[in-house]
C-alpha cells in the first residue's frame, strides 16, 4: 500500500463544499472514515454544528466551516480557515455544492436564474481558483468537480439547471488542461439520479410556479415524473465512493460517470437523432399537444 492508496497518505486534507447533506455529506463521512482530514462547508453555524455532530456519532472527526458560495468574501474566509486547519491549504477540493432549479425556461425569475448560475458555476469555480495557489506551491493537488449527467441530457423543465451543470462541466475540462503543468489534477464526476434533498427542492420549485407561459398540467406532469425518479433512485454512497476513488488512485480518470441510468442516458442521447429525442421527451412532459388545442380535445372527448 502506497501513499496514494493509504488512508493516512496523500491527499491528507480535503475541503468538501456542500457537506451537510446528500452527496457532500456521504463523501465527507467516507473520506473521514478513510483517515483523511476533512473540512466540510455549511451555509450556517447550525448546519456546521450538525455536520460535526453527525460525524462524531459515527466515531469520526472532521472540521466544518461556514460559507456562502454566492459571497466572494465568505469563500475567501472559508479557504483561509481551511488553510489554518490544514497544512497551508487543502490538498484536495471536492467542489460538490450546488442547487436545483426546475421550471420551463420562460417561467423562472431572473433572480432565481442568477442564483443557480452563481452557485453552480461562478461560486464553484471561485473555490477552485482560491485553493489553487497552495496546490501550485506544493506542485500537486486534486480538484473533483461534481456536475451531473443531466448536463449531457437536456430535458424540459430543467433547462437552467442543466445549463449551469453543462457550463460547469465545460469549465472543468478547461481547468484540467490549464492546471496540469502545475501538478494539479482536475476530475469531473457526473452522477445520475441520486435520492437526495435535491428532489424535494425541485418539487417545491414546481409547486411555487404560477405563470401564463406554461399550463398547470405540464407542471403537474413534471412533478409526477420527478416524484417517480426520486422514489426509484438509490442513495449517494456510490457517488461518494467514486469521489474517494478519484482522490485516492495514482492515475485518476478525467471523467467518472456514476450510475447505470447515467451511462445508459448519456449513450442514448448520443445515439438517438435529435428529432426523436425531442419527441420522446415532449411526450413524457405532456408538451406534445399545442396548449390552445387542448380544450377542443377535451370537449370532443366529453361528447360536447
Amino acid at each position: 500500500m502506497n501513499e496514494w492508496t493509504s488512508g493516512a497518505g496523500w491527499p491528507a486534507s480535503v475541503l468538501v463544499t456542500g457537506a451537510t447533506s446528500g452527496i457532500g455529506l456521504a463523501t465527507a463521512l467516507l473520506l473521514a472514515r478513510q483517515g483523511r482530514q476533512v473540512i466540510g462547508t455549511a451555509r450556517s453555524k447550525d448546519k456546521a454544528d450538525a455536520l460535526v455532530s453527525t460525524a462524531r456519532a459515527q466515531g469520526l472527526a472532521l472540521d466544518a466551516v461556514v460559507m456562502d458560495l454566492t459571497d466572494p468574501a465568505s469563500c475567501r474566509e472559508a479557504v483561509a480557515r481551511a488553510a489554518d486547519l490544514s497544512d497551508g491549504g487543502p490538498h484536495a477540493l471536492v467542489a460538490n455544492a450546488g442547487i436545483p432549479l426546475t421550471g420551463a425556461i420562460t417561467d423562472l425569475s431572473e433572480d432565481r436564474i442568477r442564483e443557480v448560475l452563481e452557485v453552480n458555476v461562478v461560486g464553484t469555480l471561485r473555490m477552485c481558483t482560491l485553493v489553487l495557489p497552495a496546490m501550485r506551491r506544493r506542485g500537486r493537488g486534486r480538484i473533483v468537480s461534481v456536475s451531473s449527467v443531466g448536463a449531457r441530457i437536456p430535458s424540459p423543465m430543467s433547462g437552467w439547471y442543466a445549463a449551469s451543470k453543462h457550463a460547469l462541466s465545460a469549465a472543468t475540462h478547461s481547468l484540467r488542461m490549464e492546471t496540469r503543468r502545475y501538478g494539479v489534477q482536475v476530475i469531473l464526476v457526473e452522477p445520475g439520479t441520486v435520492a437526495t434533498p435535491f428532489w424535494d427542492r425541485a418539487q417545491e420549485d414546481l409547486s411555487a410556479l404560477t405563470t401564463a407561459h406554461t399550463d398547470a398540467g405540464v407542471h403537474d406532469r413534471a412533478a409526477s415524473l420527478f416524484s417517480r425518479i426520486q422514489g426509484s433512485a438509490g442513495g449517494p454512497q456510490p457517488v461518494a465512493r467514486t469521489i474517494a476513488k478519484a482522490l485516492g488512485v495514482p492515475r485518476p480518470r478525467r471523467r467518472y460517470t456514476v450510475g447505470l441510468d447515467a451511462h445508459l442516458g448519456a449513450a442514448l442521447q448520443c445515439a438517438t437523432p435529435l428529432w426523436l429525442s425531442d419527441h420522446i421527451k415532449t411526450r413524457l412532459f405532456a408538451l406534445h399537444t399545442p396548449a390552445a388545442a387542448e380544450p377542443t380535445r377535451v370537449a370532443q372527448a366529453s361528447g360536447n
